[in-house]
């Protein structure tokens, strides 16, 4: 409550309501709303009940159509008598819904993406003052999303206590530095250039506060997705417990400059974030940079996801025996399954971030003998 204001003791929705008595009974009777007050006694026109926290204020005078209402239960058909919609008698229509629904993935239609960096074309205005770069612009029929994120003003964010309805999603911090929370994982820390998070499904966490011109890269899986706002969780909580499942994953900090490079596939060299693990191979999040003899192998992968973005440096991205598209920094591309590609002619400076679903995604040579 802002500073100063006055206290409100309650809230009313109000509903137009010409069949009070029948409408009544109804709301009682039917989905177990209990009555707190009619008006006037001798001749009623108006009647208020309650169930949940939520008052409905029936007003016999008041105009429109019938409303909806929209009620959160364990349950729906058990509350419904098997039926998930009903209507009242006075035509106000009732919405029987889970109140914490599953995450329900989109149908994935995969497709070939590349997404070039193009100065302040490629930005939009997002929540809170940050800029946002759709990274997989089609969303692969709404399952995957990748967001370029930059905060130009450095200090305090304006965030607050939150968590999102997730399959999966991850945090790649690309530029800057930034300060965070995360529940049961003890005392807030910076995230700095090359670290990234794995946020898993209802981990609370907070943004505390950034450099001046952070960049993050997120990924995220469905697209659309809840995020819930809890206004009595405090963070940091308690001692760390960084053995804790949220919904059969763990929370990963990966921190770039405590993490060794070791010989990877198709010749590049890989810094592994330890995400595999803590998803029970359902995803998968690495750096890759140049070794000496890296890239030019024809590859094919038979997963969901396979998304790339180029931190640093350059690369060509063939695919299909076309003559190639360059890749410079803040470009990426996603590979769609059973499209053989390669990567060629990289920069010694080459630098990239590669997320796949599942961690075991198929990737191998496409030849025959591969």
């Amino acid at each position: 409550m802002p500073k100063g204001a006055p206290p409100i003791h309650g809230a009313e929705v109000v509903l137009p309501c010409r069949r009070l008595d029948e409408t009544l009974a109804f709301m009682r009777d039917r989905l177990g709303f209990r009555l707190l007050a009619v008006y006037p006694a001798d001749a009623p026109t108006v009647f208020v009940v309650e169930r949940g926290g939520l008052r409905v204020r029936f007003d016999g005078a008041a105009k429109g159509e019938p409303g909806v209402l929209r009620l959160l239960c364990e349950d729906p058909a058990a509350v419904g008598g098997g039926e998930t919609r009903l209507v009242a008698p006075d035509g106000t229509r009732i919405d029987l819904v889970h109140a914490d629904p599953p995450v329900v993935l989109p149908p994935l239609q995969s497709s070939l993406v590349v997404t070039r960096m193009q100065g302040h074309d490629a930005w939009s205005m997002g929540r809170a003052g940050m800029r946002y770069r759709d990274l997989i612009p089609d969303r692969q029929g709404g399952r995957f999303i990748a967001s370029h994120i930059h905060i130009p003003d450095g200090g305090p964010v304006p965030d607050y206590p939150h968590f999102h309805k997730v399959r999966f999603q991850m945090i790649f911090c690309y530029r800057g530095w930034v300060r965070v929370t995360y529940e049961d994982q003890g005392p807030d820390f910076v995230m700095e250039a090359g670290d990234c998070v794995m946020q898993p499904p209802r981990i609370r966490h907070r943004v505390l506060e950034c450099s001046s011109d952070l960049e993050v890269v997120e990924v995220g899986c469905p697209a659309a997705h809840e995020t819930i706002v809890d206004h009595d969780g405090g963070l940091p909580s308690g001692p760390p417990r960084p053995d804790r499942e949220f919904d059969g994953q763990r929370f990963v900090r990966h921190v770039a400059s405590a993490t060794s490079w070791a010989p990877g596939p198709e010749g590049f060299e890989v810094r592994d974030t330890g995400i595999s693990v803590a998803t029970g191979g359902m995803a998968d999040v690495v750096a890759l940079r140049r070794a000496e003899d890296a890239g030019g192998e024809v590859l094919v992968h038979d997963g969901e996801l396979l998304f790339t973005f180029v931190v640093a440096g350059a690369v060509r991205l063939d695919c299909d025996g076309s003559d190639g598209e360059p890749l410079g920094a803040a470009d990426a591309c996603v590979i769609p399954a059973g499209l053989p590609f390669a990567l060629r002619d990289p920069s010694p400076d080459l630098e990239m971030l590669r997320v796949t679903l599942p961690s075991d995604s198929g990737l191998r040579s496409s030849s025959p003998t591969g």
